[in-house]
């Protein structure tokens, strides 16, 4: 499968390359504030995206192919894809329930630390995009200097939900070119949201979902740090799904696909706020406050496993020979920061479905897109439409 840099609309091969500040038209796709769903819990950044935190970007591989292709790979790199990218992060993960894999968290748990990409895919894929992430950073970020030759994250940190609905996910369409691609195109701008890399199959609430983001910018006065969330979202029954606290699941019944919580969730906190991997993890554990306020109950069938890191700290969170300092938010301060990270969370979430579109895919299967003028309907019903917003 080659990979095309920009969309062919010809070919019955589409492999859309979604860098971030992709050429594909961003503004022209709507988020949950354009429609005039409110959110709580603070003011979202310049581009209400895990790239409002300084340094991180994101790229992102989408393949679909036939029938039964609808699948990629999505890659957050905490400090770019430069020379930076070979520091590392303090960091810290929290498992909400296992039904789902995330490689390299056993040594996030034991060091504190985040090294390397975050890259999201199938399940089925996993194992091909962590072997791309040591390729590729045996390549591009070996270390400086070594005695013994090692390179660097061998234990890389790679993500999966299910797509097997609407994608052939037994075909392994995921190559290592894919996550090169995506590693090499990210970009610290816009993040294209919905059915678009890791994210092309995935189905939340029985609409159409995939990937999602949003984010919190904090007072001056409480430290004016950024909070990022980026989601792939692949969880939920209709019936539980909440928009801006109202129920609307209850309310759009069409469509519906699963008879039980067989999806998952991948939730990836960035901040650019000094914690240390403890209150990492902290933050972690606040994204499952965000997802439980769109409605999940984090099923028996549903991976939904969280990763959240801090920039600061960059040289203390890397250096290996000598004593350096480190600085730390105390803990009274972190209110503000879980807040942040609940409220970017509950908007990610809902952001990849407004973004969601009806895509047919495998054996013929079809899931709907978030019927977006009928939410809006309902909120209005129940007087929680902001009908200022622009559309």
């Amino acid at each position: 499968m080659k990979v095309q840099p920009e969309v062919n609309l010809i070919r019955p091969l589409l492999v859309v390359a979604l860098l971030g500040a992709a050429s594909v038209s961003l503004a022209s796709e709507p988020r949950a504030r354009d429609l005039g769903i409110p959110f709580a819990f603070g003011t979202p950044g310049r581009l209400n995206a895990i790239t409002d935190v300084p340094g991180v970007e994101v790229g992102q591989q989408t393949l679909i192919e036939g029938k039964d292709v609808r699948t990629g790979v999505t890659v957050v790199l905490p400090r770019g894809k430069g020379d930076a990218a070979r520091q590392s992060c303090m960091g810290g993960y929290f498992s909400l329930n296992g039904n789902g894999e995330m490689t390299g968290i056993h040594w996030v748990e034991e060091s504190g630390l985040v090294e390397g990409p975050i890259a999201i895919t199938n399940t089925n894929s996993v194992g091909v995009v962590r072997d791309a992430v040591i390729s590729y950073a045996a390549k591009r970020w070996p270390p400086k200097s070594n005695d013994w030759g090692w390179t660097v994250w061998s234990l890389p940190i790679v993500a999966e939900t299910w797509d097997g609905d609407l994608n052939d996910v037994y075909g392994m369409h995921v190559k290592p070119e894919h996550l090169f691609a995506a590693i090499d195109g990210a970009s610290p701008g816009p993040v294209a949201a919905g059915g678009v890399g890791g994210g092309t199959g995935m189905i939340c609430y029985e609409f159409k979902g995939g990937i999602g983001t949003a984010s919190r910018l904090l007072a001056a006065k409480q430290g004016g740090y950024t909070v990022g969330v980026l989601v792939q979202a692949n969880h939920g029954l209709r019936h539980q799904l909440r928009v801006a606290g109202i129920p609307v699941g209850l309310e759009i019944r069409d469509g519906l696909v699963r008879a039980q919580d067989s999806g998952s969730i991948i939730i990836v906190v960035a901040t650019d706020a000094p914690l240390l991997p403890n209150q990492a993890k902290r933050l972690a554990r606040r994204a499952a406050l965000g997802l439980g306020r769109t409605g999940s109950v984090a099923g028996n069938g549903s991976g939904d496993i969280f990763i959240a890191f801090s920039t600061a700290n960059a040289a203390a969170a890397t250096e290996s020979r000598k004593v350096v300092p480190v600085e730390m938010l105390p803990n009274d301060q972190m209110g503000p920061l879980f807040e942040a990270t609940v409220g970017a969370t509950e908007e990610a979430i809902i952001n990849a479905l407004v973004a969601g579109r009806t895509m047919t895919g495998r054996g013929g299967n079809t899931v709907l897109g978030m019927p977006l003028e009928r939410v809006r309907e309902i909120l209005k019903r129940h007087a929680m439409l902001n009908e200022s917003a622009g559309r």
